[in-house]
């Protein structure tokens, strides 16, 4: 599998809705903010650092997940290169699990935002341009450098208000110029934390285990702005269990009702909250797609993985959504320690026995901060700490030590695409989708036979699945 190419053909470039929250909190503390998004400029780190040296700024922060962090860590050389004495702040999921690992590896790197940034990254801004490096022990939620030393803060307590939070800055961005997938137009956050514990998610131990909510009259406020001030109508709520509060939840709809606001939505849901009612309230305001963590084909995998469903429940929860006719799109996991073949193979016939309208499916990959990370850690079991290879494409567990292969796990994920999205019945129901497969197989396929070279991706590993 091309994963640019699918990425890009699925229009997944999307604002960074973490930095707008961030610029927005900052702007509160009437500082002056300015946002470059790489992601959508494309310029590299020299440029992004030439921009940055016009701008002159006292601070620059910057955000990192676990597959981005060595390029994050590239941008933040080049501009301490170019200006030494601006302070160079990070912050993000792998910053916030790794912090020490993560100053030691970045050359001109200051300090690490743990966990929760807006309040944190603000006190941090006006410390330094108060005091500079003289008093950042009293800020709370932080790692960072002192003549040398790696110090650390106590932890910062986590956001109570939500309703006090300003916005995402989305002036702050050429909001009309990225290429967003309908259902991701306009992404909104209306929850923070997660009360469950599965093995190979951090999200809890980011935003804790109380779940923290907005009202619904803020939620549609914004919802507000999103339609009136930027022309937006497709929105995703991003929380990671929108229907955990089933009260809220029916709120935010009436509150969207009574407002009368034409906007169709995504939520997200784990399948023992899902229930038929709830969906034909929200579905009444403009839900149009519900996203499920299904995992598993196998129960005895989801057990390991402490997910604490049934596959009875994710049986129940897809047929309550077809019921009232909203699209669900179904995650799966493949290749966790301890699964066999023939159970990733369960896994793949149960995604086309659910038949879900769209179909997520990734390797297992141990996240820094997740207990499987962890586990395998101790155990050994880790085959890399490249972090750019965790990308959920590829598989960074040395599987040879559990009885599987790598190059098996990726030939099942690869067949779990295929299999999903090739059937007959599918694509005619689905048909905006077979431009996405087409251009895969061109690129993929085509061009190298063309080049009189050997097929990449997925077409190879495919071949190596059935032969």
């Amino acid at each position: 599998m091309d994963k640019g190419h699918v990425t890009n053909g699925l229009g997944l470039r999307v604002p960074p809705l973490n930095l707008m929250y961030l610029a927005a909190a900052l702007e509160k503390a009437s500082l002056s903010v300015k946002i470059l998004d790489d992601d959508l400029y494309q310029v590299g780190f020299e440029k992004i650092a030439s921009l940055a040296s016009k701008i002159d700024p006292v601070v620059v922060g910057v955000t990192a997940t676990t597959a981005t962090i060595k390029n994050a860590l590239k941008y933040v050389k080049a501009i301490k290169e170019i200006l030494p004495n601006t302070l160079a702040v990070i912050g993000g999921s792998h910053p916030t699990f790794t912090p020490s690992g993560t100053l030691k590896a970045g050359d001109g790197l200051d300090v690490v935002v743990v966990g929760e940034g807006e309040e944190t990254l603000t006190e941090v801004a006006e410390e330094y341009i108060k005091n500079g490096f003289n008093n950042f022990e009293n800020v709370k939620g932080i790692v960072y450098r002192d003549n040398g030393k790696i110090n650390a803060t106590p932890p910062r307590p986590l956001i109570e208000n939500l309703d006090g939070l300003s916005f995402p800055a989305r002036h702050l961005v050429p909001f009309n110029e990225y290429k967003t997938s309908q259902s991701q137009a306009g992404g909104i956050i209306t929850s923070r934390g997660c009360v469950f514990n599965c093995n190979y998610c951090s999200s809890s131990l980011i935003m804790g285990k109380k779940f923290r909510s907005r009202s619904a009259e803020n939620v549609v406020d914004e919802l507000e702005e999103l339609v009136y001030k930027y022309g937006v109508r497709d929105i995703a709520f991003l929380d990671d269990i929108f229907m955990l509060n089933k009260r809220r939840a029916r709120a935010v709809a009436d509150e969207i009702k009574n407002r009368g606001l034409d906007i169709s939505f995504v939520t997200s849901s784990r399948v023992d909250t899902v229930n038929q009612e709830l969906l034909e309230c929200l579905k009444s305001a403009g839900m149009s797609t519900l996203y499920c963590g299904i995992e598993s084909g196998s129960q005895r995998v989801l057990d390991l993985m402490g997910k604490g469903i049934t596959l009875k429940q994710s049986e129940d929860a897809i047929k309550a959504a077809k019921n009232v006719d909203i699209n669900v799109l179904g995650s799966f996991m493949l290749g966790y320690p301890g699964e066999t073949a023939q159970e990733m193979d369960q896994t793949i016939d149960f995604s086309i026995k659910l038949d879900p309208d769209y179909g997520q499916f990734s390797i297992l990959t141990p996240f820094p901060g997740t207990p499987i990370y962890y586990e395998l850690k101790q155990k050994g079991l880790l085959d890399t700490e490249d972090w750019s290879k965790y990308t959920v494409l590829d598989s960074v567990v040395n599987y040879e030590k559990l009885g599987l292969t790598k190059k098996l796990v990726e030939r099942k994920l690869n067949k779990a695409y295929l299999k999903f999205y090739t059937r007959p019945k599918y694509l005619f129901k689905h048909r905006s989708m077979f431009k996405v497969l087409i251009g895969t197989l061109f690129k993929s396929y085509v061009i190298p036979k063309l080049n009189g070279g050997t097929p990449e991706g997925w077409y190879n590993s495919l071949q190596e699945e059935y032969s």
